[in-house]
């Protein structure tokens, strides 16, 4: 299983993508209850004549449940996301990160230790085991965007074979919040997101990838998958993940945008 880390320096010091998870991680204020909050989510910069041919490959993706929200919104020229503009020539589509699930349980009292990105081998629609990993707190890249940059990605055969290798993160989660996490996560799929790959036992191995002791492990299905399956099918994809807080209001389900 390999295991790669990337460092860069930022005003002299080297800030690692974990510090950048646990601020937005605590800005998000989505309540499954009501269906309202802010969420996280990662903004993809296409060419704006591919905008019609990219939205059905995230739509697909989207709604095989390889992503944890079929919610998206397309930004324009010139929009901005927070401190993010969208320049000329390009479109945004902005979709649910996954990060966004660690935030909803952090809400509900449950703490969560974002541990890993990587890719999970699937074999007849089942996830078998990480095969390669990027911890969070080694790297200032988004370790999914490190595994698409290196072409590692099968997402395509996943979709129409069953078998391949998608992008996933693994969180830790002690296990005295078992009972709590599962109902939390009920709450959570009953309103449309959804994208748990696997919920590991207590003290056990989860795809092949060891816990500390006395939690266990949750593996989300990442919300770059649809990002993938663009760049696996040849087209020019800018993603920028983990990019900012938007409000679920002002997003709209996939199919909507088709």
């Amino acid at each position: 299983m390999a295991v790669k880390t990337l460092r860069k320096m930022n005003g002299g010091q080297i800030v690692f993508t974990l510090s950048n998870i646990e601020d937005l991680i605590y800005g998000v204020t989505f309540d499954p209850l009501s269906g309202s909050g802010r969420i996280v989510t990662n903004i993809s910069l296409i060419d704006r004549d591919d905008v019609d041919n990219i939205l059905p490959i995230f739509r697909d993706v989207m709604l095989s449940g390889l992503t944890v929200s079929p919610l998206a919104k397309i930004l324009s020229p010139g929009e901005s996301v927070n401190d993010f503009i969208i320049p000329d020539g390009k479109c945004g589509i902005a979709t649910v990160c996954s990060i966004t699930v660690d935030g909803i349980l952090l809400k509900h009292g449950i703490p969560v230790k974002p541990r890993f990105g990587g890719l999970v081998e699937v074999r007849d629609g089942n996830p078998v085991r990480f095969t390669d990993l990027v911890r969070y707190d080694s790297t200032t890249i988004d370790p999914l965007e490190i595994l698409m940059s290196q072409s590692l990605t099968s997402v395509s055969d996943m979709l129409t074979t069953g078998s391949g290798k998608i992008l996933a993160n693994l969180r830790e989660i002690t296990m005295n919040a078992r009972d709590r996490v599962e109902e939390t996560l009920d709450d959570m799929a009953s309103v449309g997101l959804s994208g748990i790959l696997e919920v590991g036992e207590p003290n056990t191995d989860v795809l092949g990838v060891s816990v500390e002791r006395d939690h266990f492990g949750v593996v989300v299905a990442g919300g770059t998958n649809p990002m993938a399956v663009a760049q696996e099918q040849g087209f020019r994809i800018d993603t920028h993940a983990m990019s900012s807080l938007m409000d679920v209001g002002d997003m709209v389900s996939i199919d909507r945008l088709v």
